[in-house]
């Protein structure tokens, strides 16, 4: 049958479907890949994937007549035929700095909001008589700061759930009074100041500045680094971005450091046996040549990568996994508790685990928060290669080497001079009050040279607002009792608990906190104070907390202007940016 132009129907239909074939290829140049979810890995018999148009088939005689007549199936074939052998570059399929291996599953697309994140509500408001004292761990972490500024760029506000308080806090670098020498690794510094958010309140800061340690004095490092190339890392924003941060993780080692390298995808595999740090070209190389695919045995890369740290431990060196993924497990070990106690024993062997996860769509941050935690190290969300080269290498100090180990906080308030306090963020990182001196209870570690940052919200006593109301069968005031001698003119008394790396009982740091000292206006505080109290500030907002609802955006802005102080990488003038960004979005976006 032929129609109206005189071709005949078949030959018609395969110059049709040569033409789709091609232009199906060519669109290929210009989308970037989609995030993927895990997938089974393909059976060993399975044929390569194909380009599948259920809306017209042929037959074989028909493709072939296609083929020898159709000058767009031959250019199709011609571009079918340069993908296979590698003759077309790999810039311009996806980008990557390498070329895909052939047949190169393209990925698929994850609807939004598949993430998953720790939801803790915010801390509540507490009485200073019926509940005197605060324990919780330190936190390090820097992971949520990362994502908030990935979705705000990306030109959305981040889920309330994303949001942690002290990762936003303790994400910048603070010049904070740093101890003398290391027989006290710690100096602890305590400021009062009027809150920005509350007339009535104050904040108390109680800022911790770590001992850092010169490149020449710190010991070596023996590192095995656990790298997912499970499918869902084919995107550029996961697997290539890593190899980037890696190679600048590289270029930072020692030559007596070990490096060791362990994938997994469908199963896991050793890529690099422990190499010295000399030998840098071979570490790059082994980096390199990584590819994703595959589904994610993660439970049996963790065995494999902390066997080959304990076959090859140093007892005079920093032995340590550093886990870099999406966070989705799907093989193998995939109960979390079950990871946590096993991440936990090893840990106790003297081996730890830090954390750099990447992507959105199907990132498990949930997850590697818990495992960073159990195995008293980092966990950084890679959202760019600055981001990279800020975690991966000028930071390489503080994530590698701990100066302590389980270092906790714990405040006792003054319920005659405060009669309300609420910590500020660290909602996963709460103890109970009798963990502090229990040498037993695991709590956060700290690098050379780390700052950490907590802010209390706290009501003076005789304020006219409140937010809890006293009892009606006991008084206040028999529980407020003035206490007497040197401590009478205490808002609190802070304390500090840690351990020196391998040693099993804590050392006790105490620091009282007078009332005498505090500042009766804001812009009396150190810069670093006041920008700590704004990056406070919009985390709480972004959470939608009712603490600061009176407090503005624009306000906000102006405290991080007002405090920026010396900012040589431009990380302050960025937050400025991001706190504009969640204006602008706040005002046109319903949440």
């Amino acid at each position: 049958m032929r129609d109206n132009s005189g071709i005949p129907r078949n030959r018609l239909i395969g110059i049709l479907t040569a033409a789709l074939l091609f232009l199906g290829a060519c669109t290929q140049k210009l989308e970037a890949p989609a995030p993927v979810a895990k997938s089974a890995p393909p059976s060993p018999s399975s044929s390569p994937p194909v380009v599948e148009e259920k809306s017209v088939q042929l037959g074989q005689a028909d493709a072939a007549k296609a083929a020898q007549s159709s000058p767009a199936s031959s250019m199709a074939g011609e571009f079918r035929h340069k993908l296979e052998s590698g003759r077309l570059g790999s810039a311009s399929l996806h980008g990557y700095p390498y070329a895909p291996p052939p047949h190169y599953p393209h990925p698929r697309f994850i609807p939004p909001g598949t993430d998953r994140f720790p939801d803790k509500e915010p801390s509540s408001v507490l009485s200073a008589a019926e509940h005197p004292v605060s324990t919780f761990s330190v936190d390090v972490d820097t992971a949520s700061y990362a994502f908030v500024r990935r979705s705000l760029t990306g030109g959305t506000l981040p889920p309330r759930e994303a949001v942690r308080v002290e990762e936003m806090v303790n994400y910048f670098p603070y010049s904070y009074p740093a101890p003398q020498d290391r027989t006290q690794p710690f100096r602890v510094t305590t400021t009062v100041m009027p809150s920005p958010w509350s007339a009535d309140n104050q904040l108390l800061h109680i800022a911790i500045r770590g001992y850092d340690i010169a490149r020449a004095e710190r010991p070596r490092a023996n590192v095995v680094l656990l790298i997912d190339t499970s499918g869902s890392m084919q995107p550029n924003d996961r697997l290539p971005l890593l190899q980037q941060g890696f190679r600048l993780f590289v270029q930072q080692l020692r030559d007596d450091d070990r490096v060791a390298i362990v994938t997994y995808a469908g199963e896991a595999r050793t890529a690099l046996e422990p190499t010295v740090g000399r030998d840098k070209h071979k570490i790059v190389e082994t980096i390199d040549n990584l590819r994703a695919g595959g589904s994610t045995a993660g439970g049996e890369g963790m065995q494999r990568a902390y066997a080959l740290a304990e076959r090859h431990f140093d007892k005079q060196a920093v032995n340590r996994v550093i886990l870099a993924t999406d966070g989705d497990f799907n093989v193998g070990i995939t109960d979390p508790k079950e990871l946590e106690r096993f991440i936990v024993g090893k840990r106790k062997t003297g081996i730890y685990l830090s954390i750099f996860g990447v992507g959105v769509g199907n990132l498990n941050d949930a997850l590697m928060q818990r495992l960073a935690q159990a195995g008293n190290g980092n966990a950084a969300h890679i959202d760019s290669l600055l981001e990279a080269r800020k975690a991966m290498s000028e930071e390489l100090s503080s994530t590698l080497f701990p100066i302590a180990d389980d270092v906790k906080v714990q405040v006792e308030f003054n319920p005659a001079l405060v009669s309300e306090y609420r910590l500020i963020g660290y909602e996963t990182r709460m103890l109970r009050r009798e963990d502090f001196k229990d040498d037993k209870i695991d709590a956060g570690d700290i690098g050379a040279g780390h700052t950490v940052t907590a802010i209390y919200e706290i009501t003076p006593a005789g304020a006219k607002q409140r937010r809890v109301d006293p009892l009606r069968y006991q008084t206040e005031r028999d529980r407020a009792a003035a206490p007497t001698g040197a401590g009478n003119d205490e808002l609190a008394f802070v304390k500090l608990r840690y351990k020196l790396p391998r040693e099993a009982t804590s050392l006790l740091i105490e620091q009282p906190v007078r009332a005498g000292a505090a500042l009766a206006k804001l812009d009396q505080a150190p810069a670093e104070q006041r920008f700590a109290a704004a990056v406070a500030a919009f985390a709480q907002r972004l959470r939608a907390e009712s603490a600061v609802d009176g407090f503005s955006y624009a306000g906000i802005a102006a405290l991080a202007i007002a405090a920026r102080g010396a900012d040589p990488e431009g990380y302050r003038a960025e937050f400025v940016r991001l706190v504009r960004m969640a204006e602008t979005l706040g005002s046109v976006a319903q949440r």
